[in-house]
């Protein structure tokens, strides 16, 4: 897994989406090396599953997003974690940490 910030130049761009989206919303990619296969990518509590799976080597985060009730009630927690996210206690964000590579 590769954790990329999306606030460094041309990193939106790379992957498809515009700065609004990654705004919005965490993302992760599959590595998309299988010709013919379309790389499948997840927004939001999808990309937090997708995150998880990788690194607890289960596909079981995903699973249990999968199902008809989960998903959709993650991305409800999602949306309104990401709503709030500035008034949570965190690290400082990257853009603080790094100013250099920020736009």
């Amino acid at each position: 897994m590769t954790v990329v910030p999306y606030q460094k130049d041309g990193v939106p761009a790379s992957a498809g989406l515009s700065v609004e989206d990654c705004e919005r919303a965490a993302w992760a990619f599959e590595p998309g090396d299988e010709p013919g296969r379309p790389r499948r990518r997840w927004r939001g509590a999808g990309a937090i599953n997708a995150s998880l799976a990788v690194a607890l080597g289960t596909r079981l985060p995903l699973a249990f997003y999968e199902l008809p009730i989960v998903g959709p009630l993650q991305h409800r927690a999602y949306d309104f974690v990401a709503a709030n996210r500035g008034k949570l206690p965190g690290d400082k964000p990257y853009c603080k940490q790094h100013p250099d590579e920020c736009r």
